[in-house]
């Protein structure tokens, strides 16, 4: 079997001078930790990449545009097909709009209201699919199928992880920019940066440019303990299926990683950690108190760091490294946030 071929830091390059039109430069900004975590109590920090912050609310539609500007504009019109659980489908909506064509996507039938809702605002039509990963893209390709269009992948392609990439390539630029601006005395950089894990596509793209720009940098993938497709596939040394995923982060459970986006981690993590469904609720609780509206699937890095699931990064944290922690969306139904709240 040919080894498959991995995006570059020139393809990531690439992927920004076309999505810099439609895309935000979200933010870093710091925040100080708590006295009881792991390294609080010692003055020390951590950087939020904020994506919850992006169009969308989402990453995800970096790499969604990416793709979609890549496809022939004849082809494009006849339609966007794709299969989502909530974010990548707002992205697909989003590119659809953007380039004035149809969108058509299938979702689990225990999707977010607030994902199906905004996913339907922005002119696309659900379908409903069952509930898990593979009921949805069986009849997205059943549709593709019979009404032809272009299906375009949640994740496993190299036009997503380039586009999705170019949050790895801002931090690498931001944190050079902030020590600079700072007078630090460490070399400007990342030294740890956090990034969560569903299928794979935000941790390869950001692997590739983190190790591309800085490779002394630890990048650290999080999953959740119910669904840890990526850390059981490392360790496996080839993809593996889950039997099922229960998480409160509904972004962070297809039950297997993608093919291209695992060889990438394999090859560029140099962790996976995981974390509970608790440990998640309260780093959004935690996010929220510093007026950051973030949803689980984004909050599991700042979990790692407050749980201590990623020693490395707060024995860095503690250091006085930069330790970046990627916050991949912001669609928390309203209700889930109340209860957090509450607590």
């Amino acid at each position: 079997m040919t080894a498959p071929h991995l995006v570059s830091l020139q393809d990531i390059r690439a992927a920004a001078g076309r999505i810099g039109g439609a895309v935000w430069r979200t933010p870093l900004i710091p925040a100080s930790l708590p006295p009881g975590s792991p390294s609080g109590g010692t003055g020390a920090r951590i950087w939020l990449k904020c994506e919850n912050l992006q169009r969308i609310c989402a990453f995800k539609a970096r790499g969604a545009y990416n793709f979609v500007s890549r496809v022939p504009a004849g082809t494009r019109a006849k339609g966007l097909i794709t299969y989502s659980s909530g974010n990548h489908a707002q992205a697909v909506a989003f590119a659809a709009r953007s380039f004035g064509v149809s969108a058509l996507i299938t979702m689990p039938d225990d999707a977010p209201g607030i994902k199906r809702r905004a996913t339907e605002a922005l002119g696309a039509t659900v379908e409903f699919a069952g509930t898990t990963s593979e009921s949805r893209r069986l009849r997205a390709e059943e549709i593709l199928d019979e009404e032809g269009g272009v299906m375009v992948p949640p994740f496993d392609h190299p036009d997503i992880i380039a586009g999705q990439g170019t949050v790895g390539l801002e931090i690498c630029e931001q944190a050079e920019a902030l020590a600079n601006r700072l007078d630090e005395q460490s070399p400007a950089g990342p030294d740890v940066v956090l990034v969560p894990i569903g299928g794979g596509g935000l941790a390869a793209g950001v692997s590739t440019a983190v190790k591309a720009l800085r490779p002394e940098a630890r990048v650290i993938g999080v999953e959740p303990e119910a669904a840890d497709a990526m850390r059981r596939s490392i360790r496996q040394g080839s993809v593996v299926t889950l039997d099922s995923a229960n998480t409160v982060a509904d972004g962070l459970k297809p039950l297997r990683p993608g093919d291209l986006t695992f060889a990438h981690c394999r090859a560029l993590l140099d962790e996976v950690a995981t974390v509970t469904d608790e440990q998640i609720l309260s780093a959004v609780g935690w996010l929220h108190r510093r007026r950051l509206v973030v949803e689980p699937s984004g909050a599991a890095t700042v979990a790692a760091v407050l749980g201590g699931a990623a020693p490395s990064a707060t024995a860095a944290a503690a250091a006085g490294g930069q330790v970046v922690a990627v916050l991949s969306g912001g669609n928390i139904e309203p209700t889930l946030l109340a209860d957090v709240i509450a607590r």
